[in-house]
């Protein structure tokens, strides 16, 4: 099964810290919208993917030339009217990654197995971000295991298009479960103690971070399964 999953786009490191047990208006402000641009982008992915599901499958390498492109255009316009366009260029591009492999399970008759990942990426993103948003801890220290994750991540990509190791593909998919679900509470944290104010580029990371748990749960499943 081809992998459309992006260890990159990860948040950048905490510059300042709040204190106190409720929010500031500038993090409560970034806070609402994010998520709001976040919900936006999750639905204008999820009609892309629905209308794609009947295409076939782009290449890998365009998946990746594609995502970093404009993963890097956003990030360049994040702090103009454009950064938006671009966000939702390329939650849209990734929804169009999504389509066929949703496709796929479809002609397989595994729609349930869709609907279980959706379910549960639902659960991790809302259960994570409930804690980081009611403890308003620290999670800054999670920084050296994103770090050492994405390079841990990237070897074994690379590693499972030259050797067919058995499990290689399911270890791979579990780690981005725990990799994009740190990712969550500390870009979570982030916003919450003042080192993230630009809400298109944590829009950008909290997304990233559930289109990888849902296409690795997608994968965990299917192989728990027997489904390719």
């Amino acid at each position: 099964m081809q992998d459309n999953r992006f260890p990159g786009g990860q948040p950048q490191g905490i510059t300042q810290t709040q204190t106190g047990t409720s929010l500031d208006s500038s993090a409560a402000s970034v806070l609402k919208n994010t998520y709001m641009l976040l919900g936006l982008t999750i639905a204008f992915s999820a009609v892309v993917a629905f209308f794609s599901m009947n295409m076939p499958r782009p290449h890998f390498l365009i998946i990746l030339a594609g995502f970093y492109g404009l993963f890097f255009l956003t990030a360049k316009l994040r702090n103009s009217p454009w950064g938006i366009v671009s966000t939702f260029a390329l939650t849209g591009f990734m929804g169009y990654t999504l389509g066929p492999l949703i496709g796929m399970f479809a002609g397989a008759g595994a729609m349930g197995i869709v609907t279980d990942a959706l379910g549960l990426t639902a659960m991790v993103f809302f259960g994570l971000s409930a804690y980081a948003l009611v403890t308003k801890k620290d999670f800054s220290f999670l920084s050296g295991f994103l770090m050492a994750g994405f390079v841990v991540l990237i070897g074994a990509m690379v590693l499972s298009l030259f050797t067919d190791i058995s499990g290689l593909h399911l270890a791979i998919s579990c780690g981005f479960v725990l990799f994009s679900s740190a990712a969550i509470l500390y870009e979570t944290g982030n916003i919450i103690h003042g080192g993230e104010r630009n809400y298109v580029m944590a829009t950008i990371g909290l997304y990233v971070s559930i289109y990888n748990i849902f296409v690795s749960l997608l994968s965990i499943l299917s192989s728990l399964s027997g489904d390719d």
